[in-house]
């Protein structure tokens, strides 16, 4: 198992990359800030498939820009040997970790990216500048890595989709591909906030997925008893504070009011199991039989 190569900067990023481009290689792509688990291990062997011999990169920095005042930026657990092991476990060729200051060498900067009213929904509505960091850091990443693939989880699905309409509308000619959400055996799916989670919470924690397979089960009645499912299974839990469930069309948008048989959707979840925000999404089909697929 080779260990990948670590950079720091732009520049041994770039030199690192360099005979690739000489080649005419694909380069894969996979954006983290650290803290890997699995779940990102199933991203990168993703961009490997996708790339073949080209070289993989996954950048670890935690990026300032897109956390608020008081929200987790100096707890975010920060463990780079750890996921050098991960990354080396998956294939990983070259690791680019760099600074704050290598990222933002003249601070915030003063051109940004305005995401637009996809942002201000959802997880935009208690986090309204969260997704301008996000757009901001990963397109200076696209800039420096030039990849040719870049693999998104599922579960992080409002950020998926911001990233694909940023891609496709500034024309950045990098394939934005979405990678499904990996679980633990009971459901819950893996997330680098996960381990904030004491043992009761963890177990309380599991309603989330419950509640999405529930509305899962019952979608092949319509939209309300897919979301009655999913309250019912919420209802169960003691200490899980929801802050939204919303069934959208796969694009976010608004589902019209009698959709046909047939009809693709995602019900999305947000809630706080103590003070640990989380997230989840699933797939559903409206109107006809639920076929179990997850993601």
């Amino acid at each position: 198992m080779d260990r990948p190569v670590l950079a720091r900067t732009r520049a041994e990023l770039a030199d690192l990359l360099a005979p690739a481009r000489r080649q005419g290689l694909e380069v894969g792509f996979v954006p983290t800030m650290g803290a890997l688990h699995p779940g990102h291990a199933s991203l990168m062997r993703v961009a490997r498939e996708r790339v073949g011999d080209g070289p993989v990169v996954v950048s670890v920095f935690v990026n300032p820009m897109q956390f608020a005042p008081g929200e987790d930026l100096d707890r975010y657990p920060r463990t780079l040997p750890e996921d050098l092991e991960v990354c080396a476990g998956a294939g990983v060729d070259i690791v680019f970790a760099p600074t704050v200051d290598e990222v933002y060498p003249g601070g915030e900067p003063q051109v940004t990216i305005e995401p637009g009213p996809l942002a201000t929904i959802l997880e935009g509505r208690s986090r309204p500048t969260h997704f301008r960091g996000v757009l901001v850091v990963v397109a200076k990443l696209f800039g420096l890595v030039r990849p040719d693939v870049a693999v998104f989880g599922q579960k992080d699905y409002q950020q998926l989709a911001l990233i694909r309409r940023m891609a496709a509308d500034l024309c950045l000619g990098v394939e934005v591909v979405g990678a499904e959400t990996v679980r633990e055996p009971d459901g819950l799916a893996l997330s680098s906030r996960n381990r904030y989670l004491d043992a009761e919470q963890r177990v309380e924690a599991v309603t989330l997925s419950r509640a999405l397979l529930a509305a899962q089960e019952a979608a092949s009645r319509g939209v309300a008893p897919a979301l009655d499912a999913a309250r019912a299974e919420l209802r169960t839990a003691k200490i899980v504070d929801v802050d939204y469930l919303v069934v959208t069309t796969p694009e976010l948008g608004d589902l019209p009011s009698d959709p046909p048989p047939g009809t693709e959707a995602r019900i999305l979840i947000a809630a706080r199991v103590g003070a640990t925000r989380l997230i989840d999404n699933l797939p559903l089909l409206l109107g006809t039989p639920a076929d179990h697929h997850d993601s």
